[in-house]
């Protein structure tokens, strides 16, 4: 089921009809190397979050083996949590390091995005990532993006992975279409959409969700503040609003790939007050962090670097 606008959401949205069915944080993670690293033009289009963030930002080179050396770090880091896959980086490809938004998994099946970008549609094209969930895992390929949709996949959806409910942001990135496509693709029982905010792109920079329990969210990152509040109280009273400025160092952009641990970057943690990090810890969730701010020129943080594998 597919709903729109919180009204709509709270009358289907019942806890018992939607229990925990599924695992609720992924069994693996994968990565992409930020080889070749730098700003894309295209993306700078429409992701303010971008350094300089214009149709010009390519002219303003990150430090590329400062970028690879934190992103490096963030790969060791999260295998606390879970085994982690990483692939090599293509500079034909600038915006690879976050491939979450253009692969993504559900139980079996590898799903392919649909982009927005030229620049990101050529890593939809990827053999090597196609061919390691296809050939070495056995999953089936799900490809969205030979359809006449825009799906970012977990970037545009927010996915409570044990309860089978999707949160999906429309935006430039991400169609009422595309949604519809998502919902399918990962198999879910219910997809609520709404609007982001004028300015905002993706929802996984506004919302994250937490193991099925609790639940990070930038109420100014939603066009109607009502959609916001609705999604919080599946989660109530573990709710963490953000601030706008909080939003802004990328807080609203975190994982939790075990059921002990929220990944965020150091930037993201560093604008948290002590009583959010204290809430987190209460709920179960040690915070932990690494250090991005090379990456996060590129207009995306910790979370958008992280494919889960399910």
């Amino acid at each position: 089921m597919i709903v729109r606008g919180a009204a709509e959401f709270l009358a289907v949205y019942r806890a018992e009809r939607y229990p925990l069915v599924a695992p609720t944080t992924a069994r693996a993670a994968f990565l992409v190397t930020p080889r070749g690293f730098a700003l894309a033009a295209e993306s700078a289009t429409d992701n303010r979050y971008m350094a300089n963030a214009s149709p010009c930002a390519n002219t303003v080179a990150p430090d590329a083996p400062r970028g690879l050396a934190q992103h490096a770090a963030l790969a060791d880091a999260l295998r606390e949590s879970v085994p982690t896959v990483v692939f090599e980086g293509d500079p034909a490809t600038p915006d690879g390091v976050f491939p979450n938004n253009v692969f993504a998994t559900a139980p079996g099946r590898l799903i392919v995005g649909a982009m927005r970008h030229a620049v990101r549609r050529r890593e939809a094209t990827r053999a090597d990532i196609r061919a390691y969930f296809r050939d070495a895992l056995g999953y089936a390929v799900v490809d969205l993006s030979t359809q006449p949709i825009v799906a970012e996949l977990t970037g545009a959806l927010v996915i409570d992975r044990g309860r089978g409910i999707g949160f999906c942001g429309l935006s430039e990135r991400c169609n009422l279409a595309g949604a519809r496509a998502m919902h399918e693709a990962f198999g879910l029982r219910l997809t609520y959409c709404f609007e982001l905010a004028a300015g905002e792109y993706h929802a996984n920079v506004v919302l994250a969700q937490l193991a099925s329990r609790a639940l990070i969210v930038a109420a100014d990152g939603f066009a109607d503040p009502d959609d916001a509040a609705a999604i919080a109280q599946v989660y109530a009273p573990r709710v963490l609003w953000l601030t706008p400025a909080q939003k802004a160092a990328f807080a609203g952009n975190a994982i939790a790939l075990d059921a002990q641990r929220v990944w965020m970057s150091a930037a993201a943690a560093a604008a948290l007050t002590p009583q959010q990090r204290g809430k987190l810890a209460d709920w179960g969730f040690a915070p932990r962090d690494v250090p991005l701010d090379e990456i996060e020129k590129a207009g995306g943080s910790l979370r958008c670097c992280v494919g889960e594998i399910f």
